[in-house]
C-alpha cells in the first residue's frame, strides 16, 4: 500500500519497532555478550603479559588474534549471511564463539601462549559473523531514521558487558602475588569454559526465537549492477570504522599497564581494572542516554561533537600530567558512546540490497582493533605510553572529519541505480 502523508510513515515505523519487541530484546542481549567477551580481552593482556613475560607488542598480540579475525572472515560472513539468512547466521556465529572459548580450557592445561591466541582467533571469527548479521538487523528493525537510536540501546547493553567484564575478569584472573605458572594459567580457565556454555546457550534459543527476514537480499542467482564499494558513504565509513575501533580498543588495553607505571603511582593490576570499568561505564551511560537523544539530533552533528571532544581529551592527555591525564583518558569512554551507532547507520544508508555486503566490509574493519593497538604498543616500547596516545589522536580526528563530511551520501558509477533504503 502507498504511503501517502509523512504522518502515516511515522506511524508505520512505530508500530513497526513495537511489533518486533521481542526480537529487538534479543538482539540488544546480544550485544551485551559482545561486549563482556569483547572486553575480557583488556584483563587478558596485562594477564598474560606477566604470565609469559612479554613485551607490550607480543602482549597486544591477544588483540591483534581476537580482532584481525574481523579482518579475514568479515567478507566470507557477509556472503553466509546473504546465503542463509540474518537468523541462522547469528545461530552460527554462536555456536562458533562457544567453540573458541572452550578452547581456553586445552590452552591453560598446556599453558601455551599460541594456543590462547589461536582460541581468541576463533572467538573473533564467530563474533565477525554475529556483527554482520546483527549490526544490520538491528538498523532495520524498525524507522530507518531511528537506527543510531536503536544501535545506541544495543550499544549501551553493549557497554554494560564491557563495564562488567573487567569486575569479573579481575575477580577470577588476577591471582595473589608469587602465584605459580600453573595457577596463573589456570585462573582463566573456568570464566571462558562458562562463558563458551553460556554462548551455545544462547544459539539456542536464538535458533527458537522468531526472526523475519526484512532485509532485502539478492534472489539465488541474481547479479547486482555495481557494488557497495560505489557508494562514497560507505567508503569513507570503513576507514571510520577502522579508526573509532582502533582508538576504542587501544585506549582499554592499555589503561591497566598505563597507570601501573611509577609516574602514576605504580597502581596494582586489580585497582587499575576498576578504571577500566569506569571507562566502559561511561561509554554504557552515554550510550544509554544517547538511545534519547538521537531520536531528537542527527546522527552527523551527534558524531561531531563526541568526536571533537575525543580529540580535546587526548591532546589533554599527552600534553597533561598526572589525574588530568588519567581522567582524560578515561573519559574517552564517554566519546565513544555513540560513534559506532552513528558511523554503521549512516555508512549503510540507502544501499538496500548491497546491505550485506556492505556489513560484512564495515565488520571487516573492525581489523582497527588489531592494528592501531600494535602500532601504538610499538610506540609506547620505544617513546612512552603518554607520547604513544598520539596515535588514538590521529583516530578521533578522522572521525571528525567524517562526521562533518565523509557521511555525505554519493555514488561513484552513474550507472547504478539508487538502492532503496534499508528497513520496514
Amino acid at each position: 500500500m502507498a504511503i501517502s502523508s509523512h504522518g502515516e510513515v511515522r506511524t508505520s515505523a512505530a508500530s513497526a519497532e513495537g511489533k518486533y519487541t521481542v526480537q529487538l530484546a534479543l538482539i540488544v542481549a546480544l550485544f551485551g555478550g559482545i561486549g563482556f567477551i569483547t572486553a575480557m580481552n583488556d584483563v587478558l593482556v596485562p594477564h598474560f603479559k606477566d604470565l609469559f613475560q612479554l613485551t607490550n607488542v607480543k602482549a597486544l598480540l591477544v588483540q591483534f588474534a581476537f580482532f584481525g579475525a574481523y579482518f579475514l572472515l568479515a567478507i566470507p560472513s557477509g556472503k553466509i549471511v546473504g546465503r542463509i539468512g540474518y537468523r541462522n547466521g547469528m545461530v552460527a556465529a554462536m555456536a562458533v564463539i562457544g567453540c573458541g572459548l572452550m578452547l581456553f580450557l586445552p590452552a591453560s592445561l598446556l599453558i601455551t601462549y599460541p594456543l590462547f591466541l589461536f582460541a581468541l582467533f576463533v572467538v573473533g571469527c564467530g563474533l565477525a559473523l554475529l556483527q554482520v548479521a546483527v549490526n544490520p538487523y538491528i538498523s532495520a528493525l524498525g524507522d530507518p531514521s531511528k537506527a543510531a537510536s536503536r544501535l545506541n540501546l544495543a550499544g549501551g547493553l553493549n557497554s554494560l558487558g564491557g563495564t562488567l567484564a573487567p569486575h569479573v575478569g579481575a575477580m577470577f584472573i588476577f591471582v595473589a602475588a608469587g602465584a605459580t605458572t600453573a595457577e596463573l594459567a589456570r585462573s582463566v580457565r573456568m570464566p571462558y569454559v562458562v562463558l563458551g556454555l553460556m554462548a551455545f546457550a544462547m544459539a539456542l534459543v536464538v535458533r527458537l526465537v522468531h526472526l523475519p527476514e526484512i532485509i532485502p537480499q539478492a534472489e539465488a542467482g541474481e547479479k547486482l549492477q555495481g557494488s557497495a564499494w560505489d557508494f562514497r558513504q560507505l567508503r569513507f565509513g570503513l576507514l571510520g570504522i577502522f579508526f573509532y575501533v582502533g582508538a576504542e580498543v587501544t585506549v582499554g588495553s592499555l589503561i591497566i599497564n598505563y597507570l601501573g607505571q611509577p609516574s602514576m603511582g605504580s597502581m596494582p593490576h586489580l585497582q587499575a581494572a576498576k578504571y577500566v570499568s569506569l571507562y566502559w561505564g561511561g561509554a554504557m551511560v552515554a550510550r544509554f542516554a544517547g538511545f534519547v537523544v538521537l531520536r531528537h539530533v542527527k546522527q552527523s552533528h551527534a558524531l561531531a561533537f563526541v568526536s571533537a571532544f575525543g580529540v580535546l581529551a587526548i591532546t589533554l592527555a599527552i600534553l597533561g600530567h598526572g589525574s588530568p591525564a588519567m581522567w582524560a583518558i578515561v573519559s574517552c569512554g564517554l566519546y565513544n558512546s555513540v560513534m559506532w551507532p552513528c558511523i554503521f547507520p549512516m555508512s549503510i544508508e540507502g544501499l538496500g540490497k548491497y546491505t550485506s555486503q556492505a556489513s560484512g566490509l564495515l565488520v571487516m574493519m573492525i581489523v582497527g582493533g588489531a592494528v592501531v593497538p600494535e602500532i601504538q604498543g610499538w610506540v609506547a616500547d620505544h617513546y612512552g605510553y603518554q607520547r604513544s596516545f598520539l596515535v588514538v589522536l590521529v583516530c578521533y580526528a578522522y572521525v571528525l572529519f567524517f562526521a562533518l563530511n565523509g557521511h555525505k551520501p554519493g555514488k561513484s558509477s552513474e550507472g547504478l541505480l539508487e538502492a532503496p533504503p534499508v528497513g520496514v
